[in-house]
């Protein structure tokens, strides 16, 4: 839930999710899995949810060996009513969602020329489709209890078109998603539901550090003031920082986290 104005939290306590039920999509890898992790980190149950089994349950696994109760969860993001069940299994297993954060998502690089339509219209229905029935399901939750917070991954993809990537349908969904966080923000100010976005520079994920990107990535790190990609684990600030007290704030808000890379 969003804090009151007034509220004496300090120090620690302000970026403390004790007491907190999250469910984060995309939880099998990658960021999301880092995220979902780091959201137990700082004290939440964490609902982890992916299309494949293998991945999330390893997921899970990390969170109950740090002391914190968590589920496995399979489901399409682009399926509502995998996502209503989903929700539903939240909270009948670990209590009221009060924290979402969206993960899941995508990505393939196509000359706009050559893009089969078939592949635009899966690159949207999963980035952006796929977050909206996530941010609408998690609401309705969130509605019933008082409020709570969503955080929603786009990409500085969806602020720039990144120098030497053909993603037409990639870059599109990515902005679709930050225009969708603001306009839930606005939409959902009066029912106590804050909704913020991150939007990733160049980060070493699974598929960003595969052999065959070696090359390619170390001209996007050339490319950064940072003069390396993130890592995942730097990720987790950020998205405990808008899950978090110390938000309470900020709705509506795109949080660049690019090593500086949109500053030139």
């Amino acid at each position: 839930m969003t804090t009151p104005p007034g509220s004496t939290l300090v120090g620690p306590e302000l970026f403390s999710l004790s007491g907190r039920t999250a469910l984060v999509t995309g939880a099998g890898s990658g960021i999301g899995r880092r995220i979902a992790i780091g959201l137990a980190q700082a004290g939440a149950d964490v609902a982890c949810l992916d299309r494949v089994a293998a991945g999330v349950a390893e997921t899970v696994s990390t969170i109950e060996g740090l002391g914190r109760r968590a589920i496995a969860l399979t489901g399409d993001v682009t399926d509502p009513d995998d996502l209503a069940a989903a929700t539903a299994s939240t909270e009948t297993e670990l209590g009221d969602l009060t924290v979402a954060v969206n993960c899941a998502g995508i990505a393939s690089a196509t000359p706009a020329e050559d893009l089969d339509v078939a592949d635009w219209n899966r690159t949207i229905a999963v980035n952006l489709t796929g977050v909206f029935l996530s941010c609408q399901a998690e609401a309705r939750r969130m509605f019933a209890h008082g409020g709570g917070t969503i955080v929603n991954i786009a990409s500085m993809s969806g602020v720039i078109a990144n120098r030497g990537l053909k993603q037409a349908h990639y870059n599109s969904s990515k902005a679709g998603v930050i225009h969708l966080t603001k306009s839930l923000a606005t939409e959902w100010v009066d029912r106590g539901v804050r909704v913020n976005a991150i939007s990733p520079g160049y980060t070493a994920t699974p598929m960003n550090t595969r052999p065959e990107m070696v090359d390619q990535m170390r001209v996007f790190e050339s490319e950064t003031p940072m003069q390396r990609s993130a890592s995942v684990d730097e990720m987790v600030g950020p998205a405990v920082f808008l899950a978090s007290p110390a938000s309470s704030y900020c709705t509506g808000v795109d949080l660049l986290v690019d090593g500086g890379f949109t500053c030139w």
